[in-house]
C-alpha cells in the first residue's frame, strides 16, 4: 500500500519577489552514529520530534540526550547583523528531579544555561552568512542526563546537526568535542569522573578541514605543548562528528532557502562615498595621539559629516551601513600596509600596565591593575566555610561540584564604557555571566584550599578591550595583598586577528597581541589566555571567521603565552608573594574539640548560644564532626571575646532536672508588690512565687511574712505553665492552714 504524501505550500512574498516552500508532514527518520578514537559513539536521530520546526535533530552520548531544533523567520529584520538567539535549558525531569523553588517548574535561566548557550551561540554563528539577517531562534532542550557524561558538547553537537538539516542558510556543519588530560594521556569526551582528575577540560568546536570555530576551557596550569597536542586532537576527532552530520543533511535534510539580500546603496554613491572619507579616515587612524574617546568623536564626527553631505543621493541607514564597512577594511589595511596599530604600538607591543595594592585598609586585599584605558578594581573577602556557593542541583550532578569556596564575581557597570544604564535588580547580564566565569577558571587552579570562603570581585571602571583579563591580572594581585599562599602568580591577555582570503582561503594575516576594542569590534578573533608562567589555566577563543586553520591557532597560543609571561614580570614588581604582615581586618580562624557529652551546652536550647554568638561577636561555628567544631571570626578581638563566652558556657554548672511533687529550698532574691522571685539553682532563672502561693492567708505584700532578700524558704514544685513555661511554686501547701474560727447559729441564747 502506497504512503500518501501531504504537502503545504506556502508562499511568502518578499519585496516583489515570491519564494516558496514546500513542507511535507510525512515522517521522515534519519539515525547516524558517530564513532570516536577513544570507542565512545555519538547518536543523532532526526524526524522523530518537532517536525514543525525548520529543523531539528536530537544527540546522544551514553545516555545523555538533548534535543536542538532551530527556527527562522523567512523575511529578513531590519537589523544590519544577524538576531540570532541560542537558548539551552536544563530540565529537571532530564535528570529525575523536581525543582527546589515554591512553584516547583524552571524559573530563570541558570549560570550553567548562562554558560553553555554562550558556548553553543560561539560555536554556530560564524557560520552563518554575513547577510542573512532573520530573526533566527535555536532552542537546546535537555531530554535526558545521566550524569555521567556532560551535555555541553552535545548540545552544540545536536545544534549543528539541526542547522545543517534545516532550510536555514548555514555554512557548517561543525562538529564539537571535550578533550581531558589524566597522567599526560589526552582523553576524548571524558566523563564526569575522569573530569574530576583531569589536569584539562577544553571543548573544541571545529568545521570542515580542520578548521578551529571556537575553543573554550580550563587546566590545572598545563603546559603550552600539551593544551596545543589537545586542540590538534580535538579538531581531528571533531571531523567524525562533521562527516556524519554531512552525511545525515545530504539524506534527510532540506534544500537552504533562499533570501533576499539587504540592500545596497549605488555603486556611483559607494564610490563617492568613500572617496570623501578614505583620507580623513586614515588620518584618523594613524593619529598615535587619540585615546578611545577622542578616536571614537572623530570618527563619529567624520561619519555625521558625510551621511549629512550625501543624504539626497541615498538612504542616510544604507550610507551609515557603508561607511561603517569602508572604516573597517580600511582600519585591517593600514596593519597590513605598516604593521602598526591605531594606537601606534607594534603587533607584539602591550599597553602600559600600573598596577597597585592595598588601597583601603579595611578590606581583606584590594589591587588596581590598569592595562592602557582598562582598569578593573579587585577586592578580596574571606567568610566562613558556610558562605560558600550553593549549586542548583542539576548543576550539581552534571558537574560533580555541589558547592564553591572560591568564587569570582564580574561587574560590568555601564559607566566603565561612559553609557547610562539600565535599572539594577535582573541580575548579571549573560556577558558578565561569562567574562566571570573566564575569569574564576583563569585563577581557581592557582588558589590554595582555604578554610574559609573566598569571594574575588572584579568591577571594571574603565573599559577599552580585555577587561576579563585585566579581572585575572587583578584578581591575582588582590589575593596575593590578602595574604594567600598562590601557587604562582596568573595574568591574562587577548590576542587578535586580522585576515584576508583569496578564493575563500586564508592568504595572509596578522596576531594583534594585547586586543584593544577597536581591534575586537574590526578584526577576526578574540582569543583570550590566562595562567602562569609555567603554563594555561583557561582560555577562550571567539572567531568571527568560518574556521581558522591550525597553524594560526599554534601561533596565536604562543603570542599570548610571551605576552603572559611579560605580564608577570610588570606585576612581580607591585607584589611578587603574599603579604606578610597580617592585616588587622583579616578573619582568625581556629578548631574547637567540644566533648559529645558537652555539646548542649554549646549549642544550647535549639541552638539558641550559636545564634546569639552570630549576632553579638560575627563568630560562626561550623559543626566539622561529633567532636570538632570550626571556629570562624571576623578579626581577633571577635575571637577573643567568642573564647570567653564559649568557657563560660562549658565550665557552667548545668542545670538540674527538677522532680514534680518536690520540695525544694529557694532563696529570695527580690520583692515585689505581687510576689517574690526566688532562685532555686545557679543553672535556672529566677521564678516568681505569686502572694496567693505563699500563705494561705490573704498577702498584700511579702513583707508581711517577715520575707527579704536574701531569706532561705521551702517551696513544692508544680512543673511548669504549659503556655508560658514558667517554673510553678507553691509554699502555700506546705504551712498549715490556720485555725477554724467556731461559728454560733443560735442567736437566742
Amino acid at each position: 500500500m502506497l504512503n500518501r504524501k501531504r504537502f503545504i505550500l506556502s508562499k511568502l512574498k518578499l519585496k516583489g519577489l515570491c519564494y516558496c516552500r514546500l513542507l511535507s508532514t510525512q515522517t521522515n527518520v534519519g539515525e547516524i552514529e558517530v564513532p570516536f578514537s577513544n570507542g565512545t559513539t555519538l547518536k543523532l536521530s532526526t524526524g522523530r520530534y518537532a517536525r514543525f520546526a525548520d529543523g531539528a535533530c536530537v544527540a546522544t552520548l551514553g545516555n545523555t540526550s538533548v534535543l536542538a531544533t532551530v527556527v527562522a523567520k523567512a523575511k529578513a529584520s531590519a537589523a544590519s547583523f544577524l538576531p540570532l538567539v541560542v537558548d539551552y535549558r536544563q530540565k529537571a525531569a532530564a535528570a529525575g528531579r523536581i525543582p527546589t523553588n515554591f512553584l516547583r517548574r524552571e524559573l530563570g535561566p541558570t549560570e550553567r544555561e548562562i554558560l553553555t548557550s554562550r558556548l553553543v551561540d560561539r560555536s554556530v554563528r560564524p557560520l552563518f552568512p554575513q547577510d542573512f539577517t532573520s530573526d533566527t531562534q535555536l532552542a537546546c532542550n535537555t531530554l535526558a542526563v545521566d550524569g555521567t557524561n556532560p551535555p555541553e558538547t552535545v548540545a552544540i553537537n545536536a545544534a549543528s546537526a539541526a542547522l545543517a538539516l534545516s532550510d536555514v542558510p548555514w555554512d557548517g556543519p561543525i562538529g564539537a568535542v571535550r578533550l581531558g588530560q589524566i597522567d599526560n594521556e589526552l582523553i576524548v569526551n571524558p566523563t564526569r569522573r575522569e573530569l574530576e582528575r583531569s589536569s584539562l577540560n577544553l571543548v573544541v568546536a571545529a568545521a570542515s578541514g580542520n578548521l578551529v570555530v571556537m575553543l573554550e576551557g580550563g587546566a590545572n596550569d598545563v603546559l603550552q605543548q600539551d593544551l596545543l597536542k589537545a586542540i590538534k586532537l580535538g579538531a581531528k576527532e571533531a571531523q567524525h562528528v562533521v562527516r556524519a552530520i554531512e552525511r545525515l543533511a545530504s539524506a534527510h535534510g532540506k534544500r537552504k532557502r533562499a533570501y533576499a539580500a539587504p540592500p545596497q546603496l549605488p555603486g556611483d554613491v559607494a564610490d563617492a562615498l568613500r572617496a570623501l572619507c578614505t583620507m580623513k579616515i586614515r588620518e584618523i587612524l594613524s593619529d598615535f595621539s587619540h585615546d578611545k574617546t577622542s578616536r571614537d568623536a572623530a570618527l563619529a564626527e567624520l561619519r555625521q559629516t558625510a551621511v549629512a553631505q550625501l543624504r539626497d543621493a541615498g538612504d542616510p541607514a544604507l550610507l551609515v551601513d557603508c561607511f561603517n564597512a569602508h572604516l573597517r577594511q580600511t582600519f585591517r589595511d593600514l596593519i597590513f600596509e605598516t604593521d602598526v596599530r591605531c594606537d601606534g604600538r607594534a603587533l607584539d607591543e602591550l599597553r602600559k600596565i600600573n598596577c597597585e595594592v592595598s588601597l583601603y585598609e579595611p578590606l581583606h586585599g584590594s589591587a588596581l591593575f590598569q592595562r592602557g584605558q582598562t582598569q578593573v578594581l579587585c577586592t578580596v573577602a574571606f567568610d566562613s566555610p558556610d558562605s560558600a556557593l550553593k549549586l542548583d542541583p542539576l548543576t550539581a550532578i552534571t558537574s560533580g561540584t555541589k558547592e564553591k569556596s572560591f568564587f569570582l564575581h564580574y561587574e560590568f557597570p555601564s559607566y566603565a564604557t561612559g553609557e547610562v544604564g539600565g535599572a539594577r535588580g535582573a541580575g548579571p547580564a549573560r556577558r558578565e555571566a561569562g567574562h566571570g566565569a573566564l575569569a574564576e577558571r583563569g585563577l581557581a587552579p592557582v588558589v590554595p584550599h582555604q578554610p574559609y570562603t573566598v569571594r574575588l570581585t572584579a568591577e571594571v571602571l574603565e573599559s577599552n578591550g580585555s577587561s576579563s583579563m585585566a579581572s585575572v591580572c587583578g584578581g591575582s594581585l588582590a589575593l596575593l595583598d590578602a595574604g594567600v599562599a598562590l601557587s604562582a602568580p596568573a595574568a591574562g591577555v587577548a590576542v587578535g586577528l586580522v585576515s584576508r582570503y583569496q578564493d575563500g582561503a586564508l592568504c595572509d594575516y596578522r596576531i594583534l597581541t594585547d586586543l584593544l576594542g577597536i581591534e575586537d569590534y574590526m578584526g577576526d578573533m578574540d582569543f583570550k589566555v590566562a595562567g602562569t608562567k609555567r603554563g594555561v589555566t583557561a582560555l577562550q577563543a571567539d572567531v568571527k571567521t568560518a574556521g581558522l586553520p591550525l597553524k594560526v591557532v599554534m601561533e596565536a597560543v604562543q603570542r599570548a603565552c610571551d605576552a603572559k609571561a611579560r605580564v608577570i614580570d610588570i606585576m612581580n614588581k607591585c607584589i611578587d608573594r603574599p603579604r606578610q604582615d597580617r592585616k588587622e581586618s583579616l578573619p582568625v580562624t581556629e578548631e574547637l574539640t567540644v566533648e559529645p557529652h558537652e555539646r548542649s551546652r554549646v549549642l544550647g536550647p535549639a541552638g539558641i548560644n550559636l545564634k546569639r554568638l552570630y549576632v553579638e561577636t560575627g563568630v560562626q561555628l561550623s559543626a566539622l564532626d561529633e567532636r570538632r567544631f570550626s571556629v570562624f571570626a571576623p578579626n581577633a578581638a571577635a575571637l577573643a571575646e567568642a573564647r570567653a563566652r564559649l568557657a563560660g558556657w562549658l565550665s557552667a554548672e548545668r542545670a538540674p532536672d527538677l522532680e514534680f511533687g518536690a520540695v525544694y529550698t529557694a532563696r529570695v532574691v527580690e520583692l515585689r508588690d505581687c510576689g517574690v522571685m526566688v532562685s532555686l539553682h545557679a543553672a535556672l532563672p529566677p521564678a516568681l512565687l505569686h502572694n496567693s502561693q505563699l500563705d494561705h492567708r490573704k498577702v498584700q505584700h511579702p513583707s508581711a511574712l517577715g520575707l527579704a532578700v536574701g531569706s532561705e524558704i521551702h517551696v513544692k514544685y508544680f512543673g511548669r505553665d504549659p503556655v508560658s513555661g514558667q517554673i510553678r511554686l507553691s509554699r502555700k501547701v506546705l504551712t498549715s492552714p490556720p485555725p477554724a474560727t467556731p461559728r454560733k447559729l443560735d442567736r437566742s441564747s
